[in-house]
């Protein structure tokens, strides 16, 4: 009889899979490399440094966290990398070394293990690391211009001082969108503006922080995040669908609606939220529906915070905000159960 109740099977179907944390996140680090490759390439090997630094502090928070506590180590599911560069991402290529420490610190031990690690916490660590730097704003909002590393070293800190005039962007194009500006055109609002084309913010020939400038790099990680099965398209097509949408429809400054459209899906953090950090599995709805309108969500809170905020960029607010909402949508948009009553579901919930 003992034998028998350890052979007890639940109902078919059975499936057997190799997927675990580790290869989903090993899989969401190389797509990472892409925009990483491409940041090096714009903004000089500091995006490596940078990003190497934000890494390493990431994953000795998490251990010595672990190791103090005396739980077990899991810096091996990989998590702490993904968190280290996504973080790294967020920040201009200028930022101090000293600024992703502080941000990994957060990530790790506020946000992500005083939760109780990995798939508890209740929202994105990155993000939150990245809001909270923003009590240094000067130091988070010194832009360079790409293809352009004069003064740029690869670990001491970066002032306007030490870098050439050539190399300091006056305004990123979201600053200018701000006022109701296109990107392409020179402005008199902004000393030294240059003017960035629609290729430029496609290929990510812009100033802004080292993950987000190129859209089609953006664009080929998602390609890879969804054929390798690791996301799926109803969050980032959601998101971005909405700020096409709205941005077409309610364009500034009497600006051409598609030309406006294009240049909003194209500049600021929108793909490298949409893409990474919006479709975190644990800050993110469990359901198809569920996932549609929490991308809604975010690319409508984007935009309003975009228009009438006054902070030029809504990404990671947005984002911050429907995770909180992550519960209330899973409790609300709820698959149909087969073979349970309407009366009889109502009782089990009673």
């Amino acid at each position: 009889m003992e034998l028998g109740r350890k052979l007890m099977v639940s109902s078919s179907p059975h499936i057997k899979t190799e997927d675990g944390t580790r290869s989903i996140m090993l899989d969401v680090i190389i797509a990472l490399v892409f925009p990483l490759i491409m940041a090096v390439y714009m903004f000089g090997w500091r995006s490596l440094t940078l990003t190497l630094t934000s890494v390493a502090a990431s994953i000795a928070f998490e251990w010595l966290y672990r190791r103090l506590l005396k739980k077990p180590s899991t810096i091996h599911d990989l998590s702490a990398v993904v968190t280290g560069m996504l973080l790294a991402f967020n920040l201009p290529v200028s930022a101090p070394l000293w600024i992703p420490v502080v941000g990994a610190f957060f990530a790790i031990v506020i946000v992500k293990q005083l939760y109780g690690g990995i798939g508890k916490n209740f929202m994105n660590p990155a993000l939150a690391a990245r809001a909270f730097l923003i009590s240094w704003p000067g130091l988070i909002s010194f832009w360079t211009r790409p293809l352009v590393n004069s003064g740029m070293t690869l670990f001491g800190n970066v002032t306007r001082e030490s870098v050439a005039v050539d190399a300091i962007a006056s305004a990123t194009p979201l600053a200018k969108m701000k006022l109701g500006i296109l990107p392409s055109v020179v402005s008199q609002q902004f000393d030294g503006d240059v003017a960035y084309t629609l290729q430029d913010t496609f290929f990510g020939n812009i100033p802004g922080c080292i993950g987000e400038v190129s859209a089609l790099v953006l664009l080929a990680a998602l390609v890879y995040l969804l054929i390798r099965k690791v996301i799926t398209y109803h969050i980032p097509v959601a998101y971005i669908g909405t700020v096409a949408v709205l941005t077409f429809l309610f364009p500034l400054g009497g600006n051409d609606p598609f030309i406006w459209m294009l240049y909003s899906i194209s500049t600021g953090g929108l793909m490298l939220g949409a893409v990474f950090m919006a479709t975190d599995y644990t800050t993110s709805p469990v359901t198809p529906l569920g996932r549609i309108v929490y991308g809604i969500g975010c690319g409508l809170i984007t935009v309003l915070i975009r228009y009438f905020g006054s902070y030029s960029e809504g990404v990671s607010y947005s984002i911050l905000i429907m995770n909180l909402l992550v519960w209330t949508l899973d409790k609300f948009i709820k698959p149909r159960r087969f073979g349970v009553k309407k009366e009889a579901k109502k009782a089990g919930g009673k």
